[in-house]
């Protein structure tokens, strides 16, 4: 007995010296790639193509769709695999134009943009008076009809912070004003822009109608416009305004996701998936939302490839109409959702190219040693641990939902709501330098998790 339990402990010391042998070595691949990713240009490459020659990516447009065959074509001379489209439909909008006037006795034109999703207004436009809302909470505190005949204007702004944190307070009054305002009466609403700069840009977006509710039109102010509306508003109390919108609905388009695999040497059949999202609005060129993901995502997983191939795939999934809400994410959910067990690990960029600082975690508190093992290695470009409760990111945080372990890379978003979703979006924003530090990074996390012993798990749900 005594010899067996030798043997068995033996064995056990030999198979953990074997899986820290194994840890190492990977750890010292992760590092070499680092190396290789910071001196790559494949990285600015791949996003000046996207944003030179094909532009603005409207969800569901034809500027959409060539995205998606240029794509195609350059991973397949990547050297990927399994490069393929996956369509889906939703329905389409386009933005027309827009002007906005002050009438007397101040008459003026302010900047404003369509949010996306809008309405336009009657042929002539909608002419009426203003009432001033400070919150989006003021104005769902307002008695319903109040505001009939009028348009509503919610002037909350925006705080700055670098996780982007504020964003989330300053998304409700355009994502659930519209349904608000017109509930209460009003025939349009205008938002001050869910963005932090002061470069007279409207911040565009998509709004979501309620069903229950009249559909009116709705736009965002520059944040100077909203300054000035509202210094205008306290010179004289009834102003009118002009508002006229050819935005429309166009019914059904066709939208899809780019698919392209590393086929794993060990596990082919399971998935770390790097997600970015292959639209955008349509005011700038889509060059930090998120021609900046589609270009790290992808040339990290080239990195890898060059370099080795890894134990599990690494797929690359390049999401379509994810700025009208997820759509293309939805839909990969349910095409994939029978093997959702076979995705060990889920993580999207679409913060733009800011360094990335921090590394949250939502996965079991059993395989955060393995999570901190990655961190070990990124340590040095100057990553710091972060919380748990990663989702991954925008589109993959439907499949992290759906109980698909993910971490979060956050980047410093600072000025990150200077750009988003304005004309000012474009190639000139992006710092190669930082640019190269996020593919750094996501290259060395890529090949440890899909090489790491044991995979990654789900958090443990909530029982409370």
């Amino acid at each position: 007995m005594k010899l067996i339990k030798s043997i068995f402990a033996a064995s056990a010391l030999l198979t953990a010296a074997s899986g820290m042998a194994h840890a190492d070595e990977t750890a010292d691949s992760a590092k070499a790639l680092i190396e290789k990713a910071q001196a790559s240009t494949l990285g600015w490459d791949l996003v000046e193509s996207l944003t030179t020659e094909i532009g603005p990516r409207l969800a569901g447009s034809d500027a959409e769709a060539r995205a998606r065959n240029w794509a195609v074509a350059k991973l397949t001379e990547l050297g990927f695999t399994n490069v393929h489209i996956e369509e889906f439909e939703l329905e389409g909008w386009r933005r027309g134009e827009i002007s906005l006037h002050v009438g007397d006795p101040y008459p003026q034109r302010l900047v404003a943009t369509a949010l996306g999703g809008s309405i336009g207004t009657p042929v002539g436009g909608i002419e009426a008076s203003i009432v001033r809302f400070e919150t989006v909470k003021a104005l769902k505190d307002a008695k319903i009809g109040s505001l009939k005949g009028k348009i509503a204007f919610v002037d909350e702004i925006m705080t700055r912070t670098q996780r982007g944190s504020g964003y989330g307070v300053a998304v409700q009054k355009r994502s659930s004003g519209p349904s608000l305002a017109a509930e209460r009466g009003a025939v349009a609403l205008l938002i001050r822009s869910a963005g932090t700069d002061y470069q007279r840009n409207a911040h565009t977006g998509g709004l979501r109608y309620d069903d229950a509710q009249p559909r009116i039109p709705a736009a965002a102010l520059s944040n100077n416009d909203a300054d000035q509306l509202a210094r205008l508003l306290a010179l004289k109390g009834d102003i009118t305004l002009n508002l006229s919108m050819s935005s429309k609905r166009i019914g059904k388009v066709t939208s899809g996701n780019v698919v392209a695999d590393v086929v794993g040497s060990e596990y082919p059949d399971e998935i770390v998936l790097l997600g970015a999202h292959l639209d955008s609005w349509d005011e700038g060129t889509g060059a930090i939302d998120d021609g900046t993901g589609v270009a790290i995502v992808t040339a990290a997983a080239k990195l890898v490839a060059d370099q080795e191939q890894p134990k599990r795939t690494i797929r690359i999934v390049l999401f379509g109409s994810e700025e009208p809400g997820l759509i293309g994410a939805k839909a990969y959910l349910e095409a994939h959702r029978d093997t959702l067990d076979k995705i060990i690990m889920v993580s999207e960029s679409d913060f733009g190219p800011g360094q990335v600082w921090r590394m949250d975690t939502g996965i079991a508190k059993a395989d955060e040693a393995k999570a901190d093992a990655i961190l070990q290695v990124l340590r040095p470009l100057g990553v710091l641990p972060g919380d748990r409760t990663a989702s991954g990111g925008s589109d993959v945080s439907v499949l992290s939902s759906a109980g698909v372990p993910a971490i979060s890379m956050g980047q410093n978003g600072w000025d990150y709501f200077d750009l988003h979703h304005t004309p000012n979006d474009t190639l000139d924003k992006i710092d190669p330098e930082d640019l190269a530090q996020n593919i750094a990074v996501y290259a060395a996390f890529a090949l440890m998790v899909a090489n790491t012993e044991g995979g990654f798990h789900a958090p443990e749900k909530n029982t409370d």
